[in-house]
């Protein structure tokens, strides 16, 4: 895909050398931007090999909700790094998709409102505090009022990022919905080329079809902005490699006419995808 060359290239070319928590130094800009069409073509990277079927592991793991990694250590170990010993983590996309922390009544300040308990998407936790299922209020909207340009997704809370060993990267999208055509954005605060960014383009574009697709619209864009776009030093050569290859053309993504919850892993097909080799990298932690 020649957008992420393109990103690649002018992150190698204009960034500067920044130290950061890992001990491994990159090479950084600031909001980088690229978008994609997906009626092109799943974007899927064809200049290397993108392992699908991890990246599929992990998008469930986040629909599911989890806020620890048990279930996906069966399939892939991409987040052991981040869990304790028991696979629980401090900060988990699906906790904060699928059941972000709703305020006690009694902590609202002034004329300020939450959801209650009898309104939908809401769920009442095992410790008997309430949350709110983003997600699937997210599809009821597109439903219901699909100019709306509030159907945004969070999962960044402030309260926790500030204490989480490793808080959300890709922290915060949008659905916005044009001419029947359902796009999305992605803000993406830290963002690691080599390694993060092609998953992150691959999931948020297989939500984007998925949802769409439940929504009964067409999947329009995905938009990416990366707001510090990194390099690590010990990925630089491989990504000049990289550079060297010519993009193949893109493969399609095949996904059962379920119901989106109703969605499982042998409901998405990757059709026709040819690739370049396998690039190996490092993973700074």
């Amino acid at each position: 895909m020649q957008q992420y060359l393109d990103l690649v290239e002018r992150v190698l070319s204009k960034g500067t050398l920044k130290q950061n928590r890992t001990g491994v130094d990159t090479i950084s800009t600031f909001a980088e931007f690229y978008r994609v069409n997906l009626q092109e073509g799943y974007p899927l990277l064809t200049t290397k090999k993108v392992n699908f079927k991890a990246m599929l592991h992990e998008v469930f793991w986040y629909l599911s909700g989890d806020d620890h990694i048990r279930n996906l250590q069966k399939h892939t170990k991409i987040w052991d790094a981040w869990a304790d010993d028991a696979g629980n983590l401090e900060t988990a996309y699906g906790r904060y998709w699928r059941r972000y922390p709703i305020p006690e009544t009694s902590a609202a300040s002034g004329a300020e409102v939450f959801l209650s308990e009898n309104q939908a998407h809401v769920n009442r936790e095992k410790d008997g505090s309430l949350s709110f299922d983003q997600i699937g209020w997210a599809i009821s909207e597109l439903r219901r009022n699909p100019d709306s340009r509030r159907i945004v997704i969070n999962a960044w809370h402030p309260a926790n990022a500030a204490v989480s060993k490793l808080p959300p990267c890709h922290s915060f999208w949008v659905l916005n919905v044009q001419d029947g055509h359902l796009n999305c954005h992605l803000t993406q605060r830290s963002a690691d080329i080599a390694i993060g960014v092609p998953f992150n383009l691959a999931c948020y574009a297989l939500l984007t079809e998925a949802i769409a697709q439940e929504a009964g619209l067409i999947a329009g864009e995905f938009a990416h902005t990366l707001v510090d776009a990194h390099i690590y030093v010990n990925h630089i050569e491989e990504l000049k490699a990289q550079l060297q290859r010519k993009p193949l053309p893109l493969p399609q993504l095949e996904i059962a006419g379920k119901p989106f919850d109703q969605l499982g892993f042998d409901d998405f097909q990757l059709v026709g995808y040819e690739h370049h080799d396998a690039i190996k990298f490092s993973v700074a932690v």
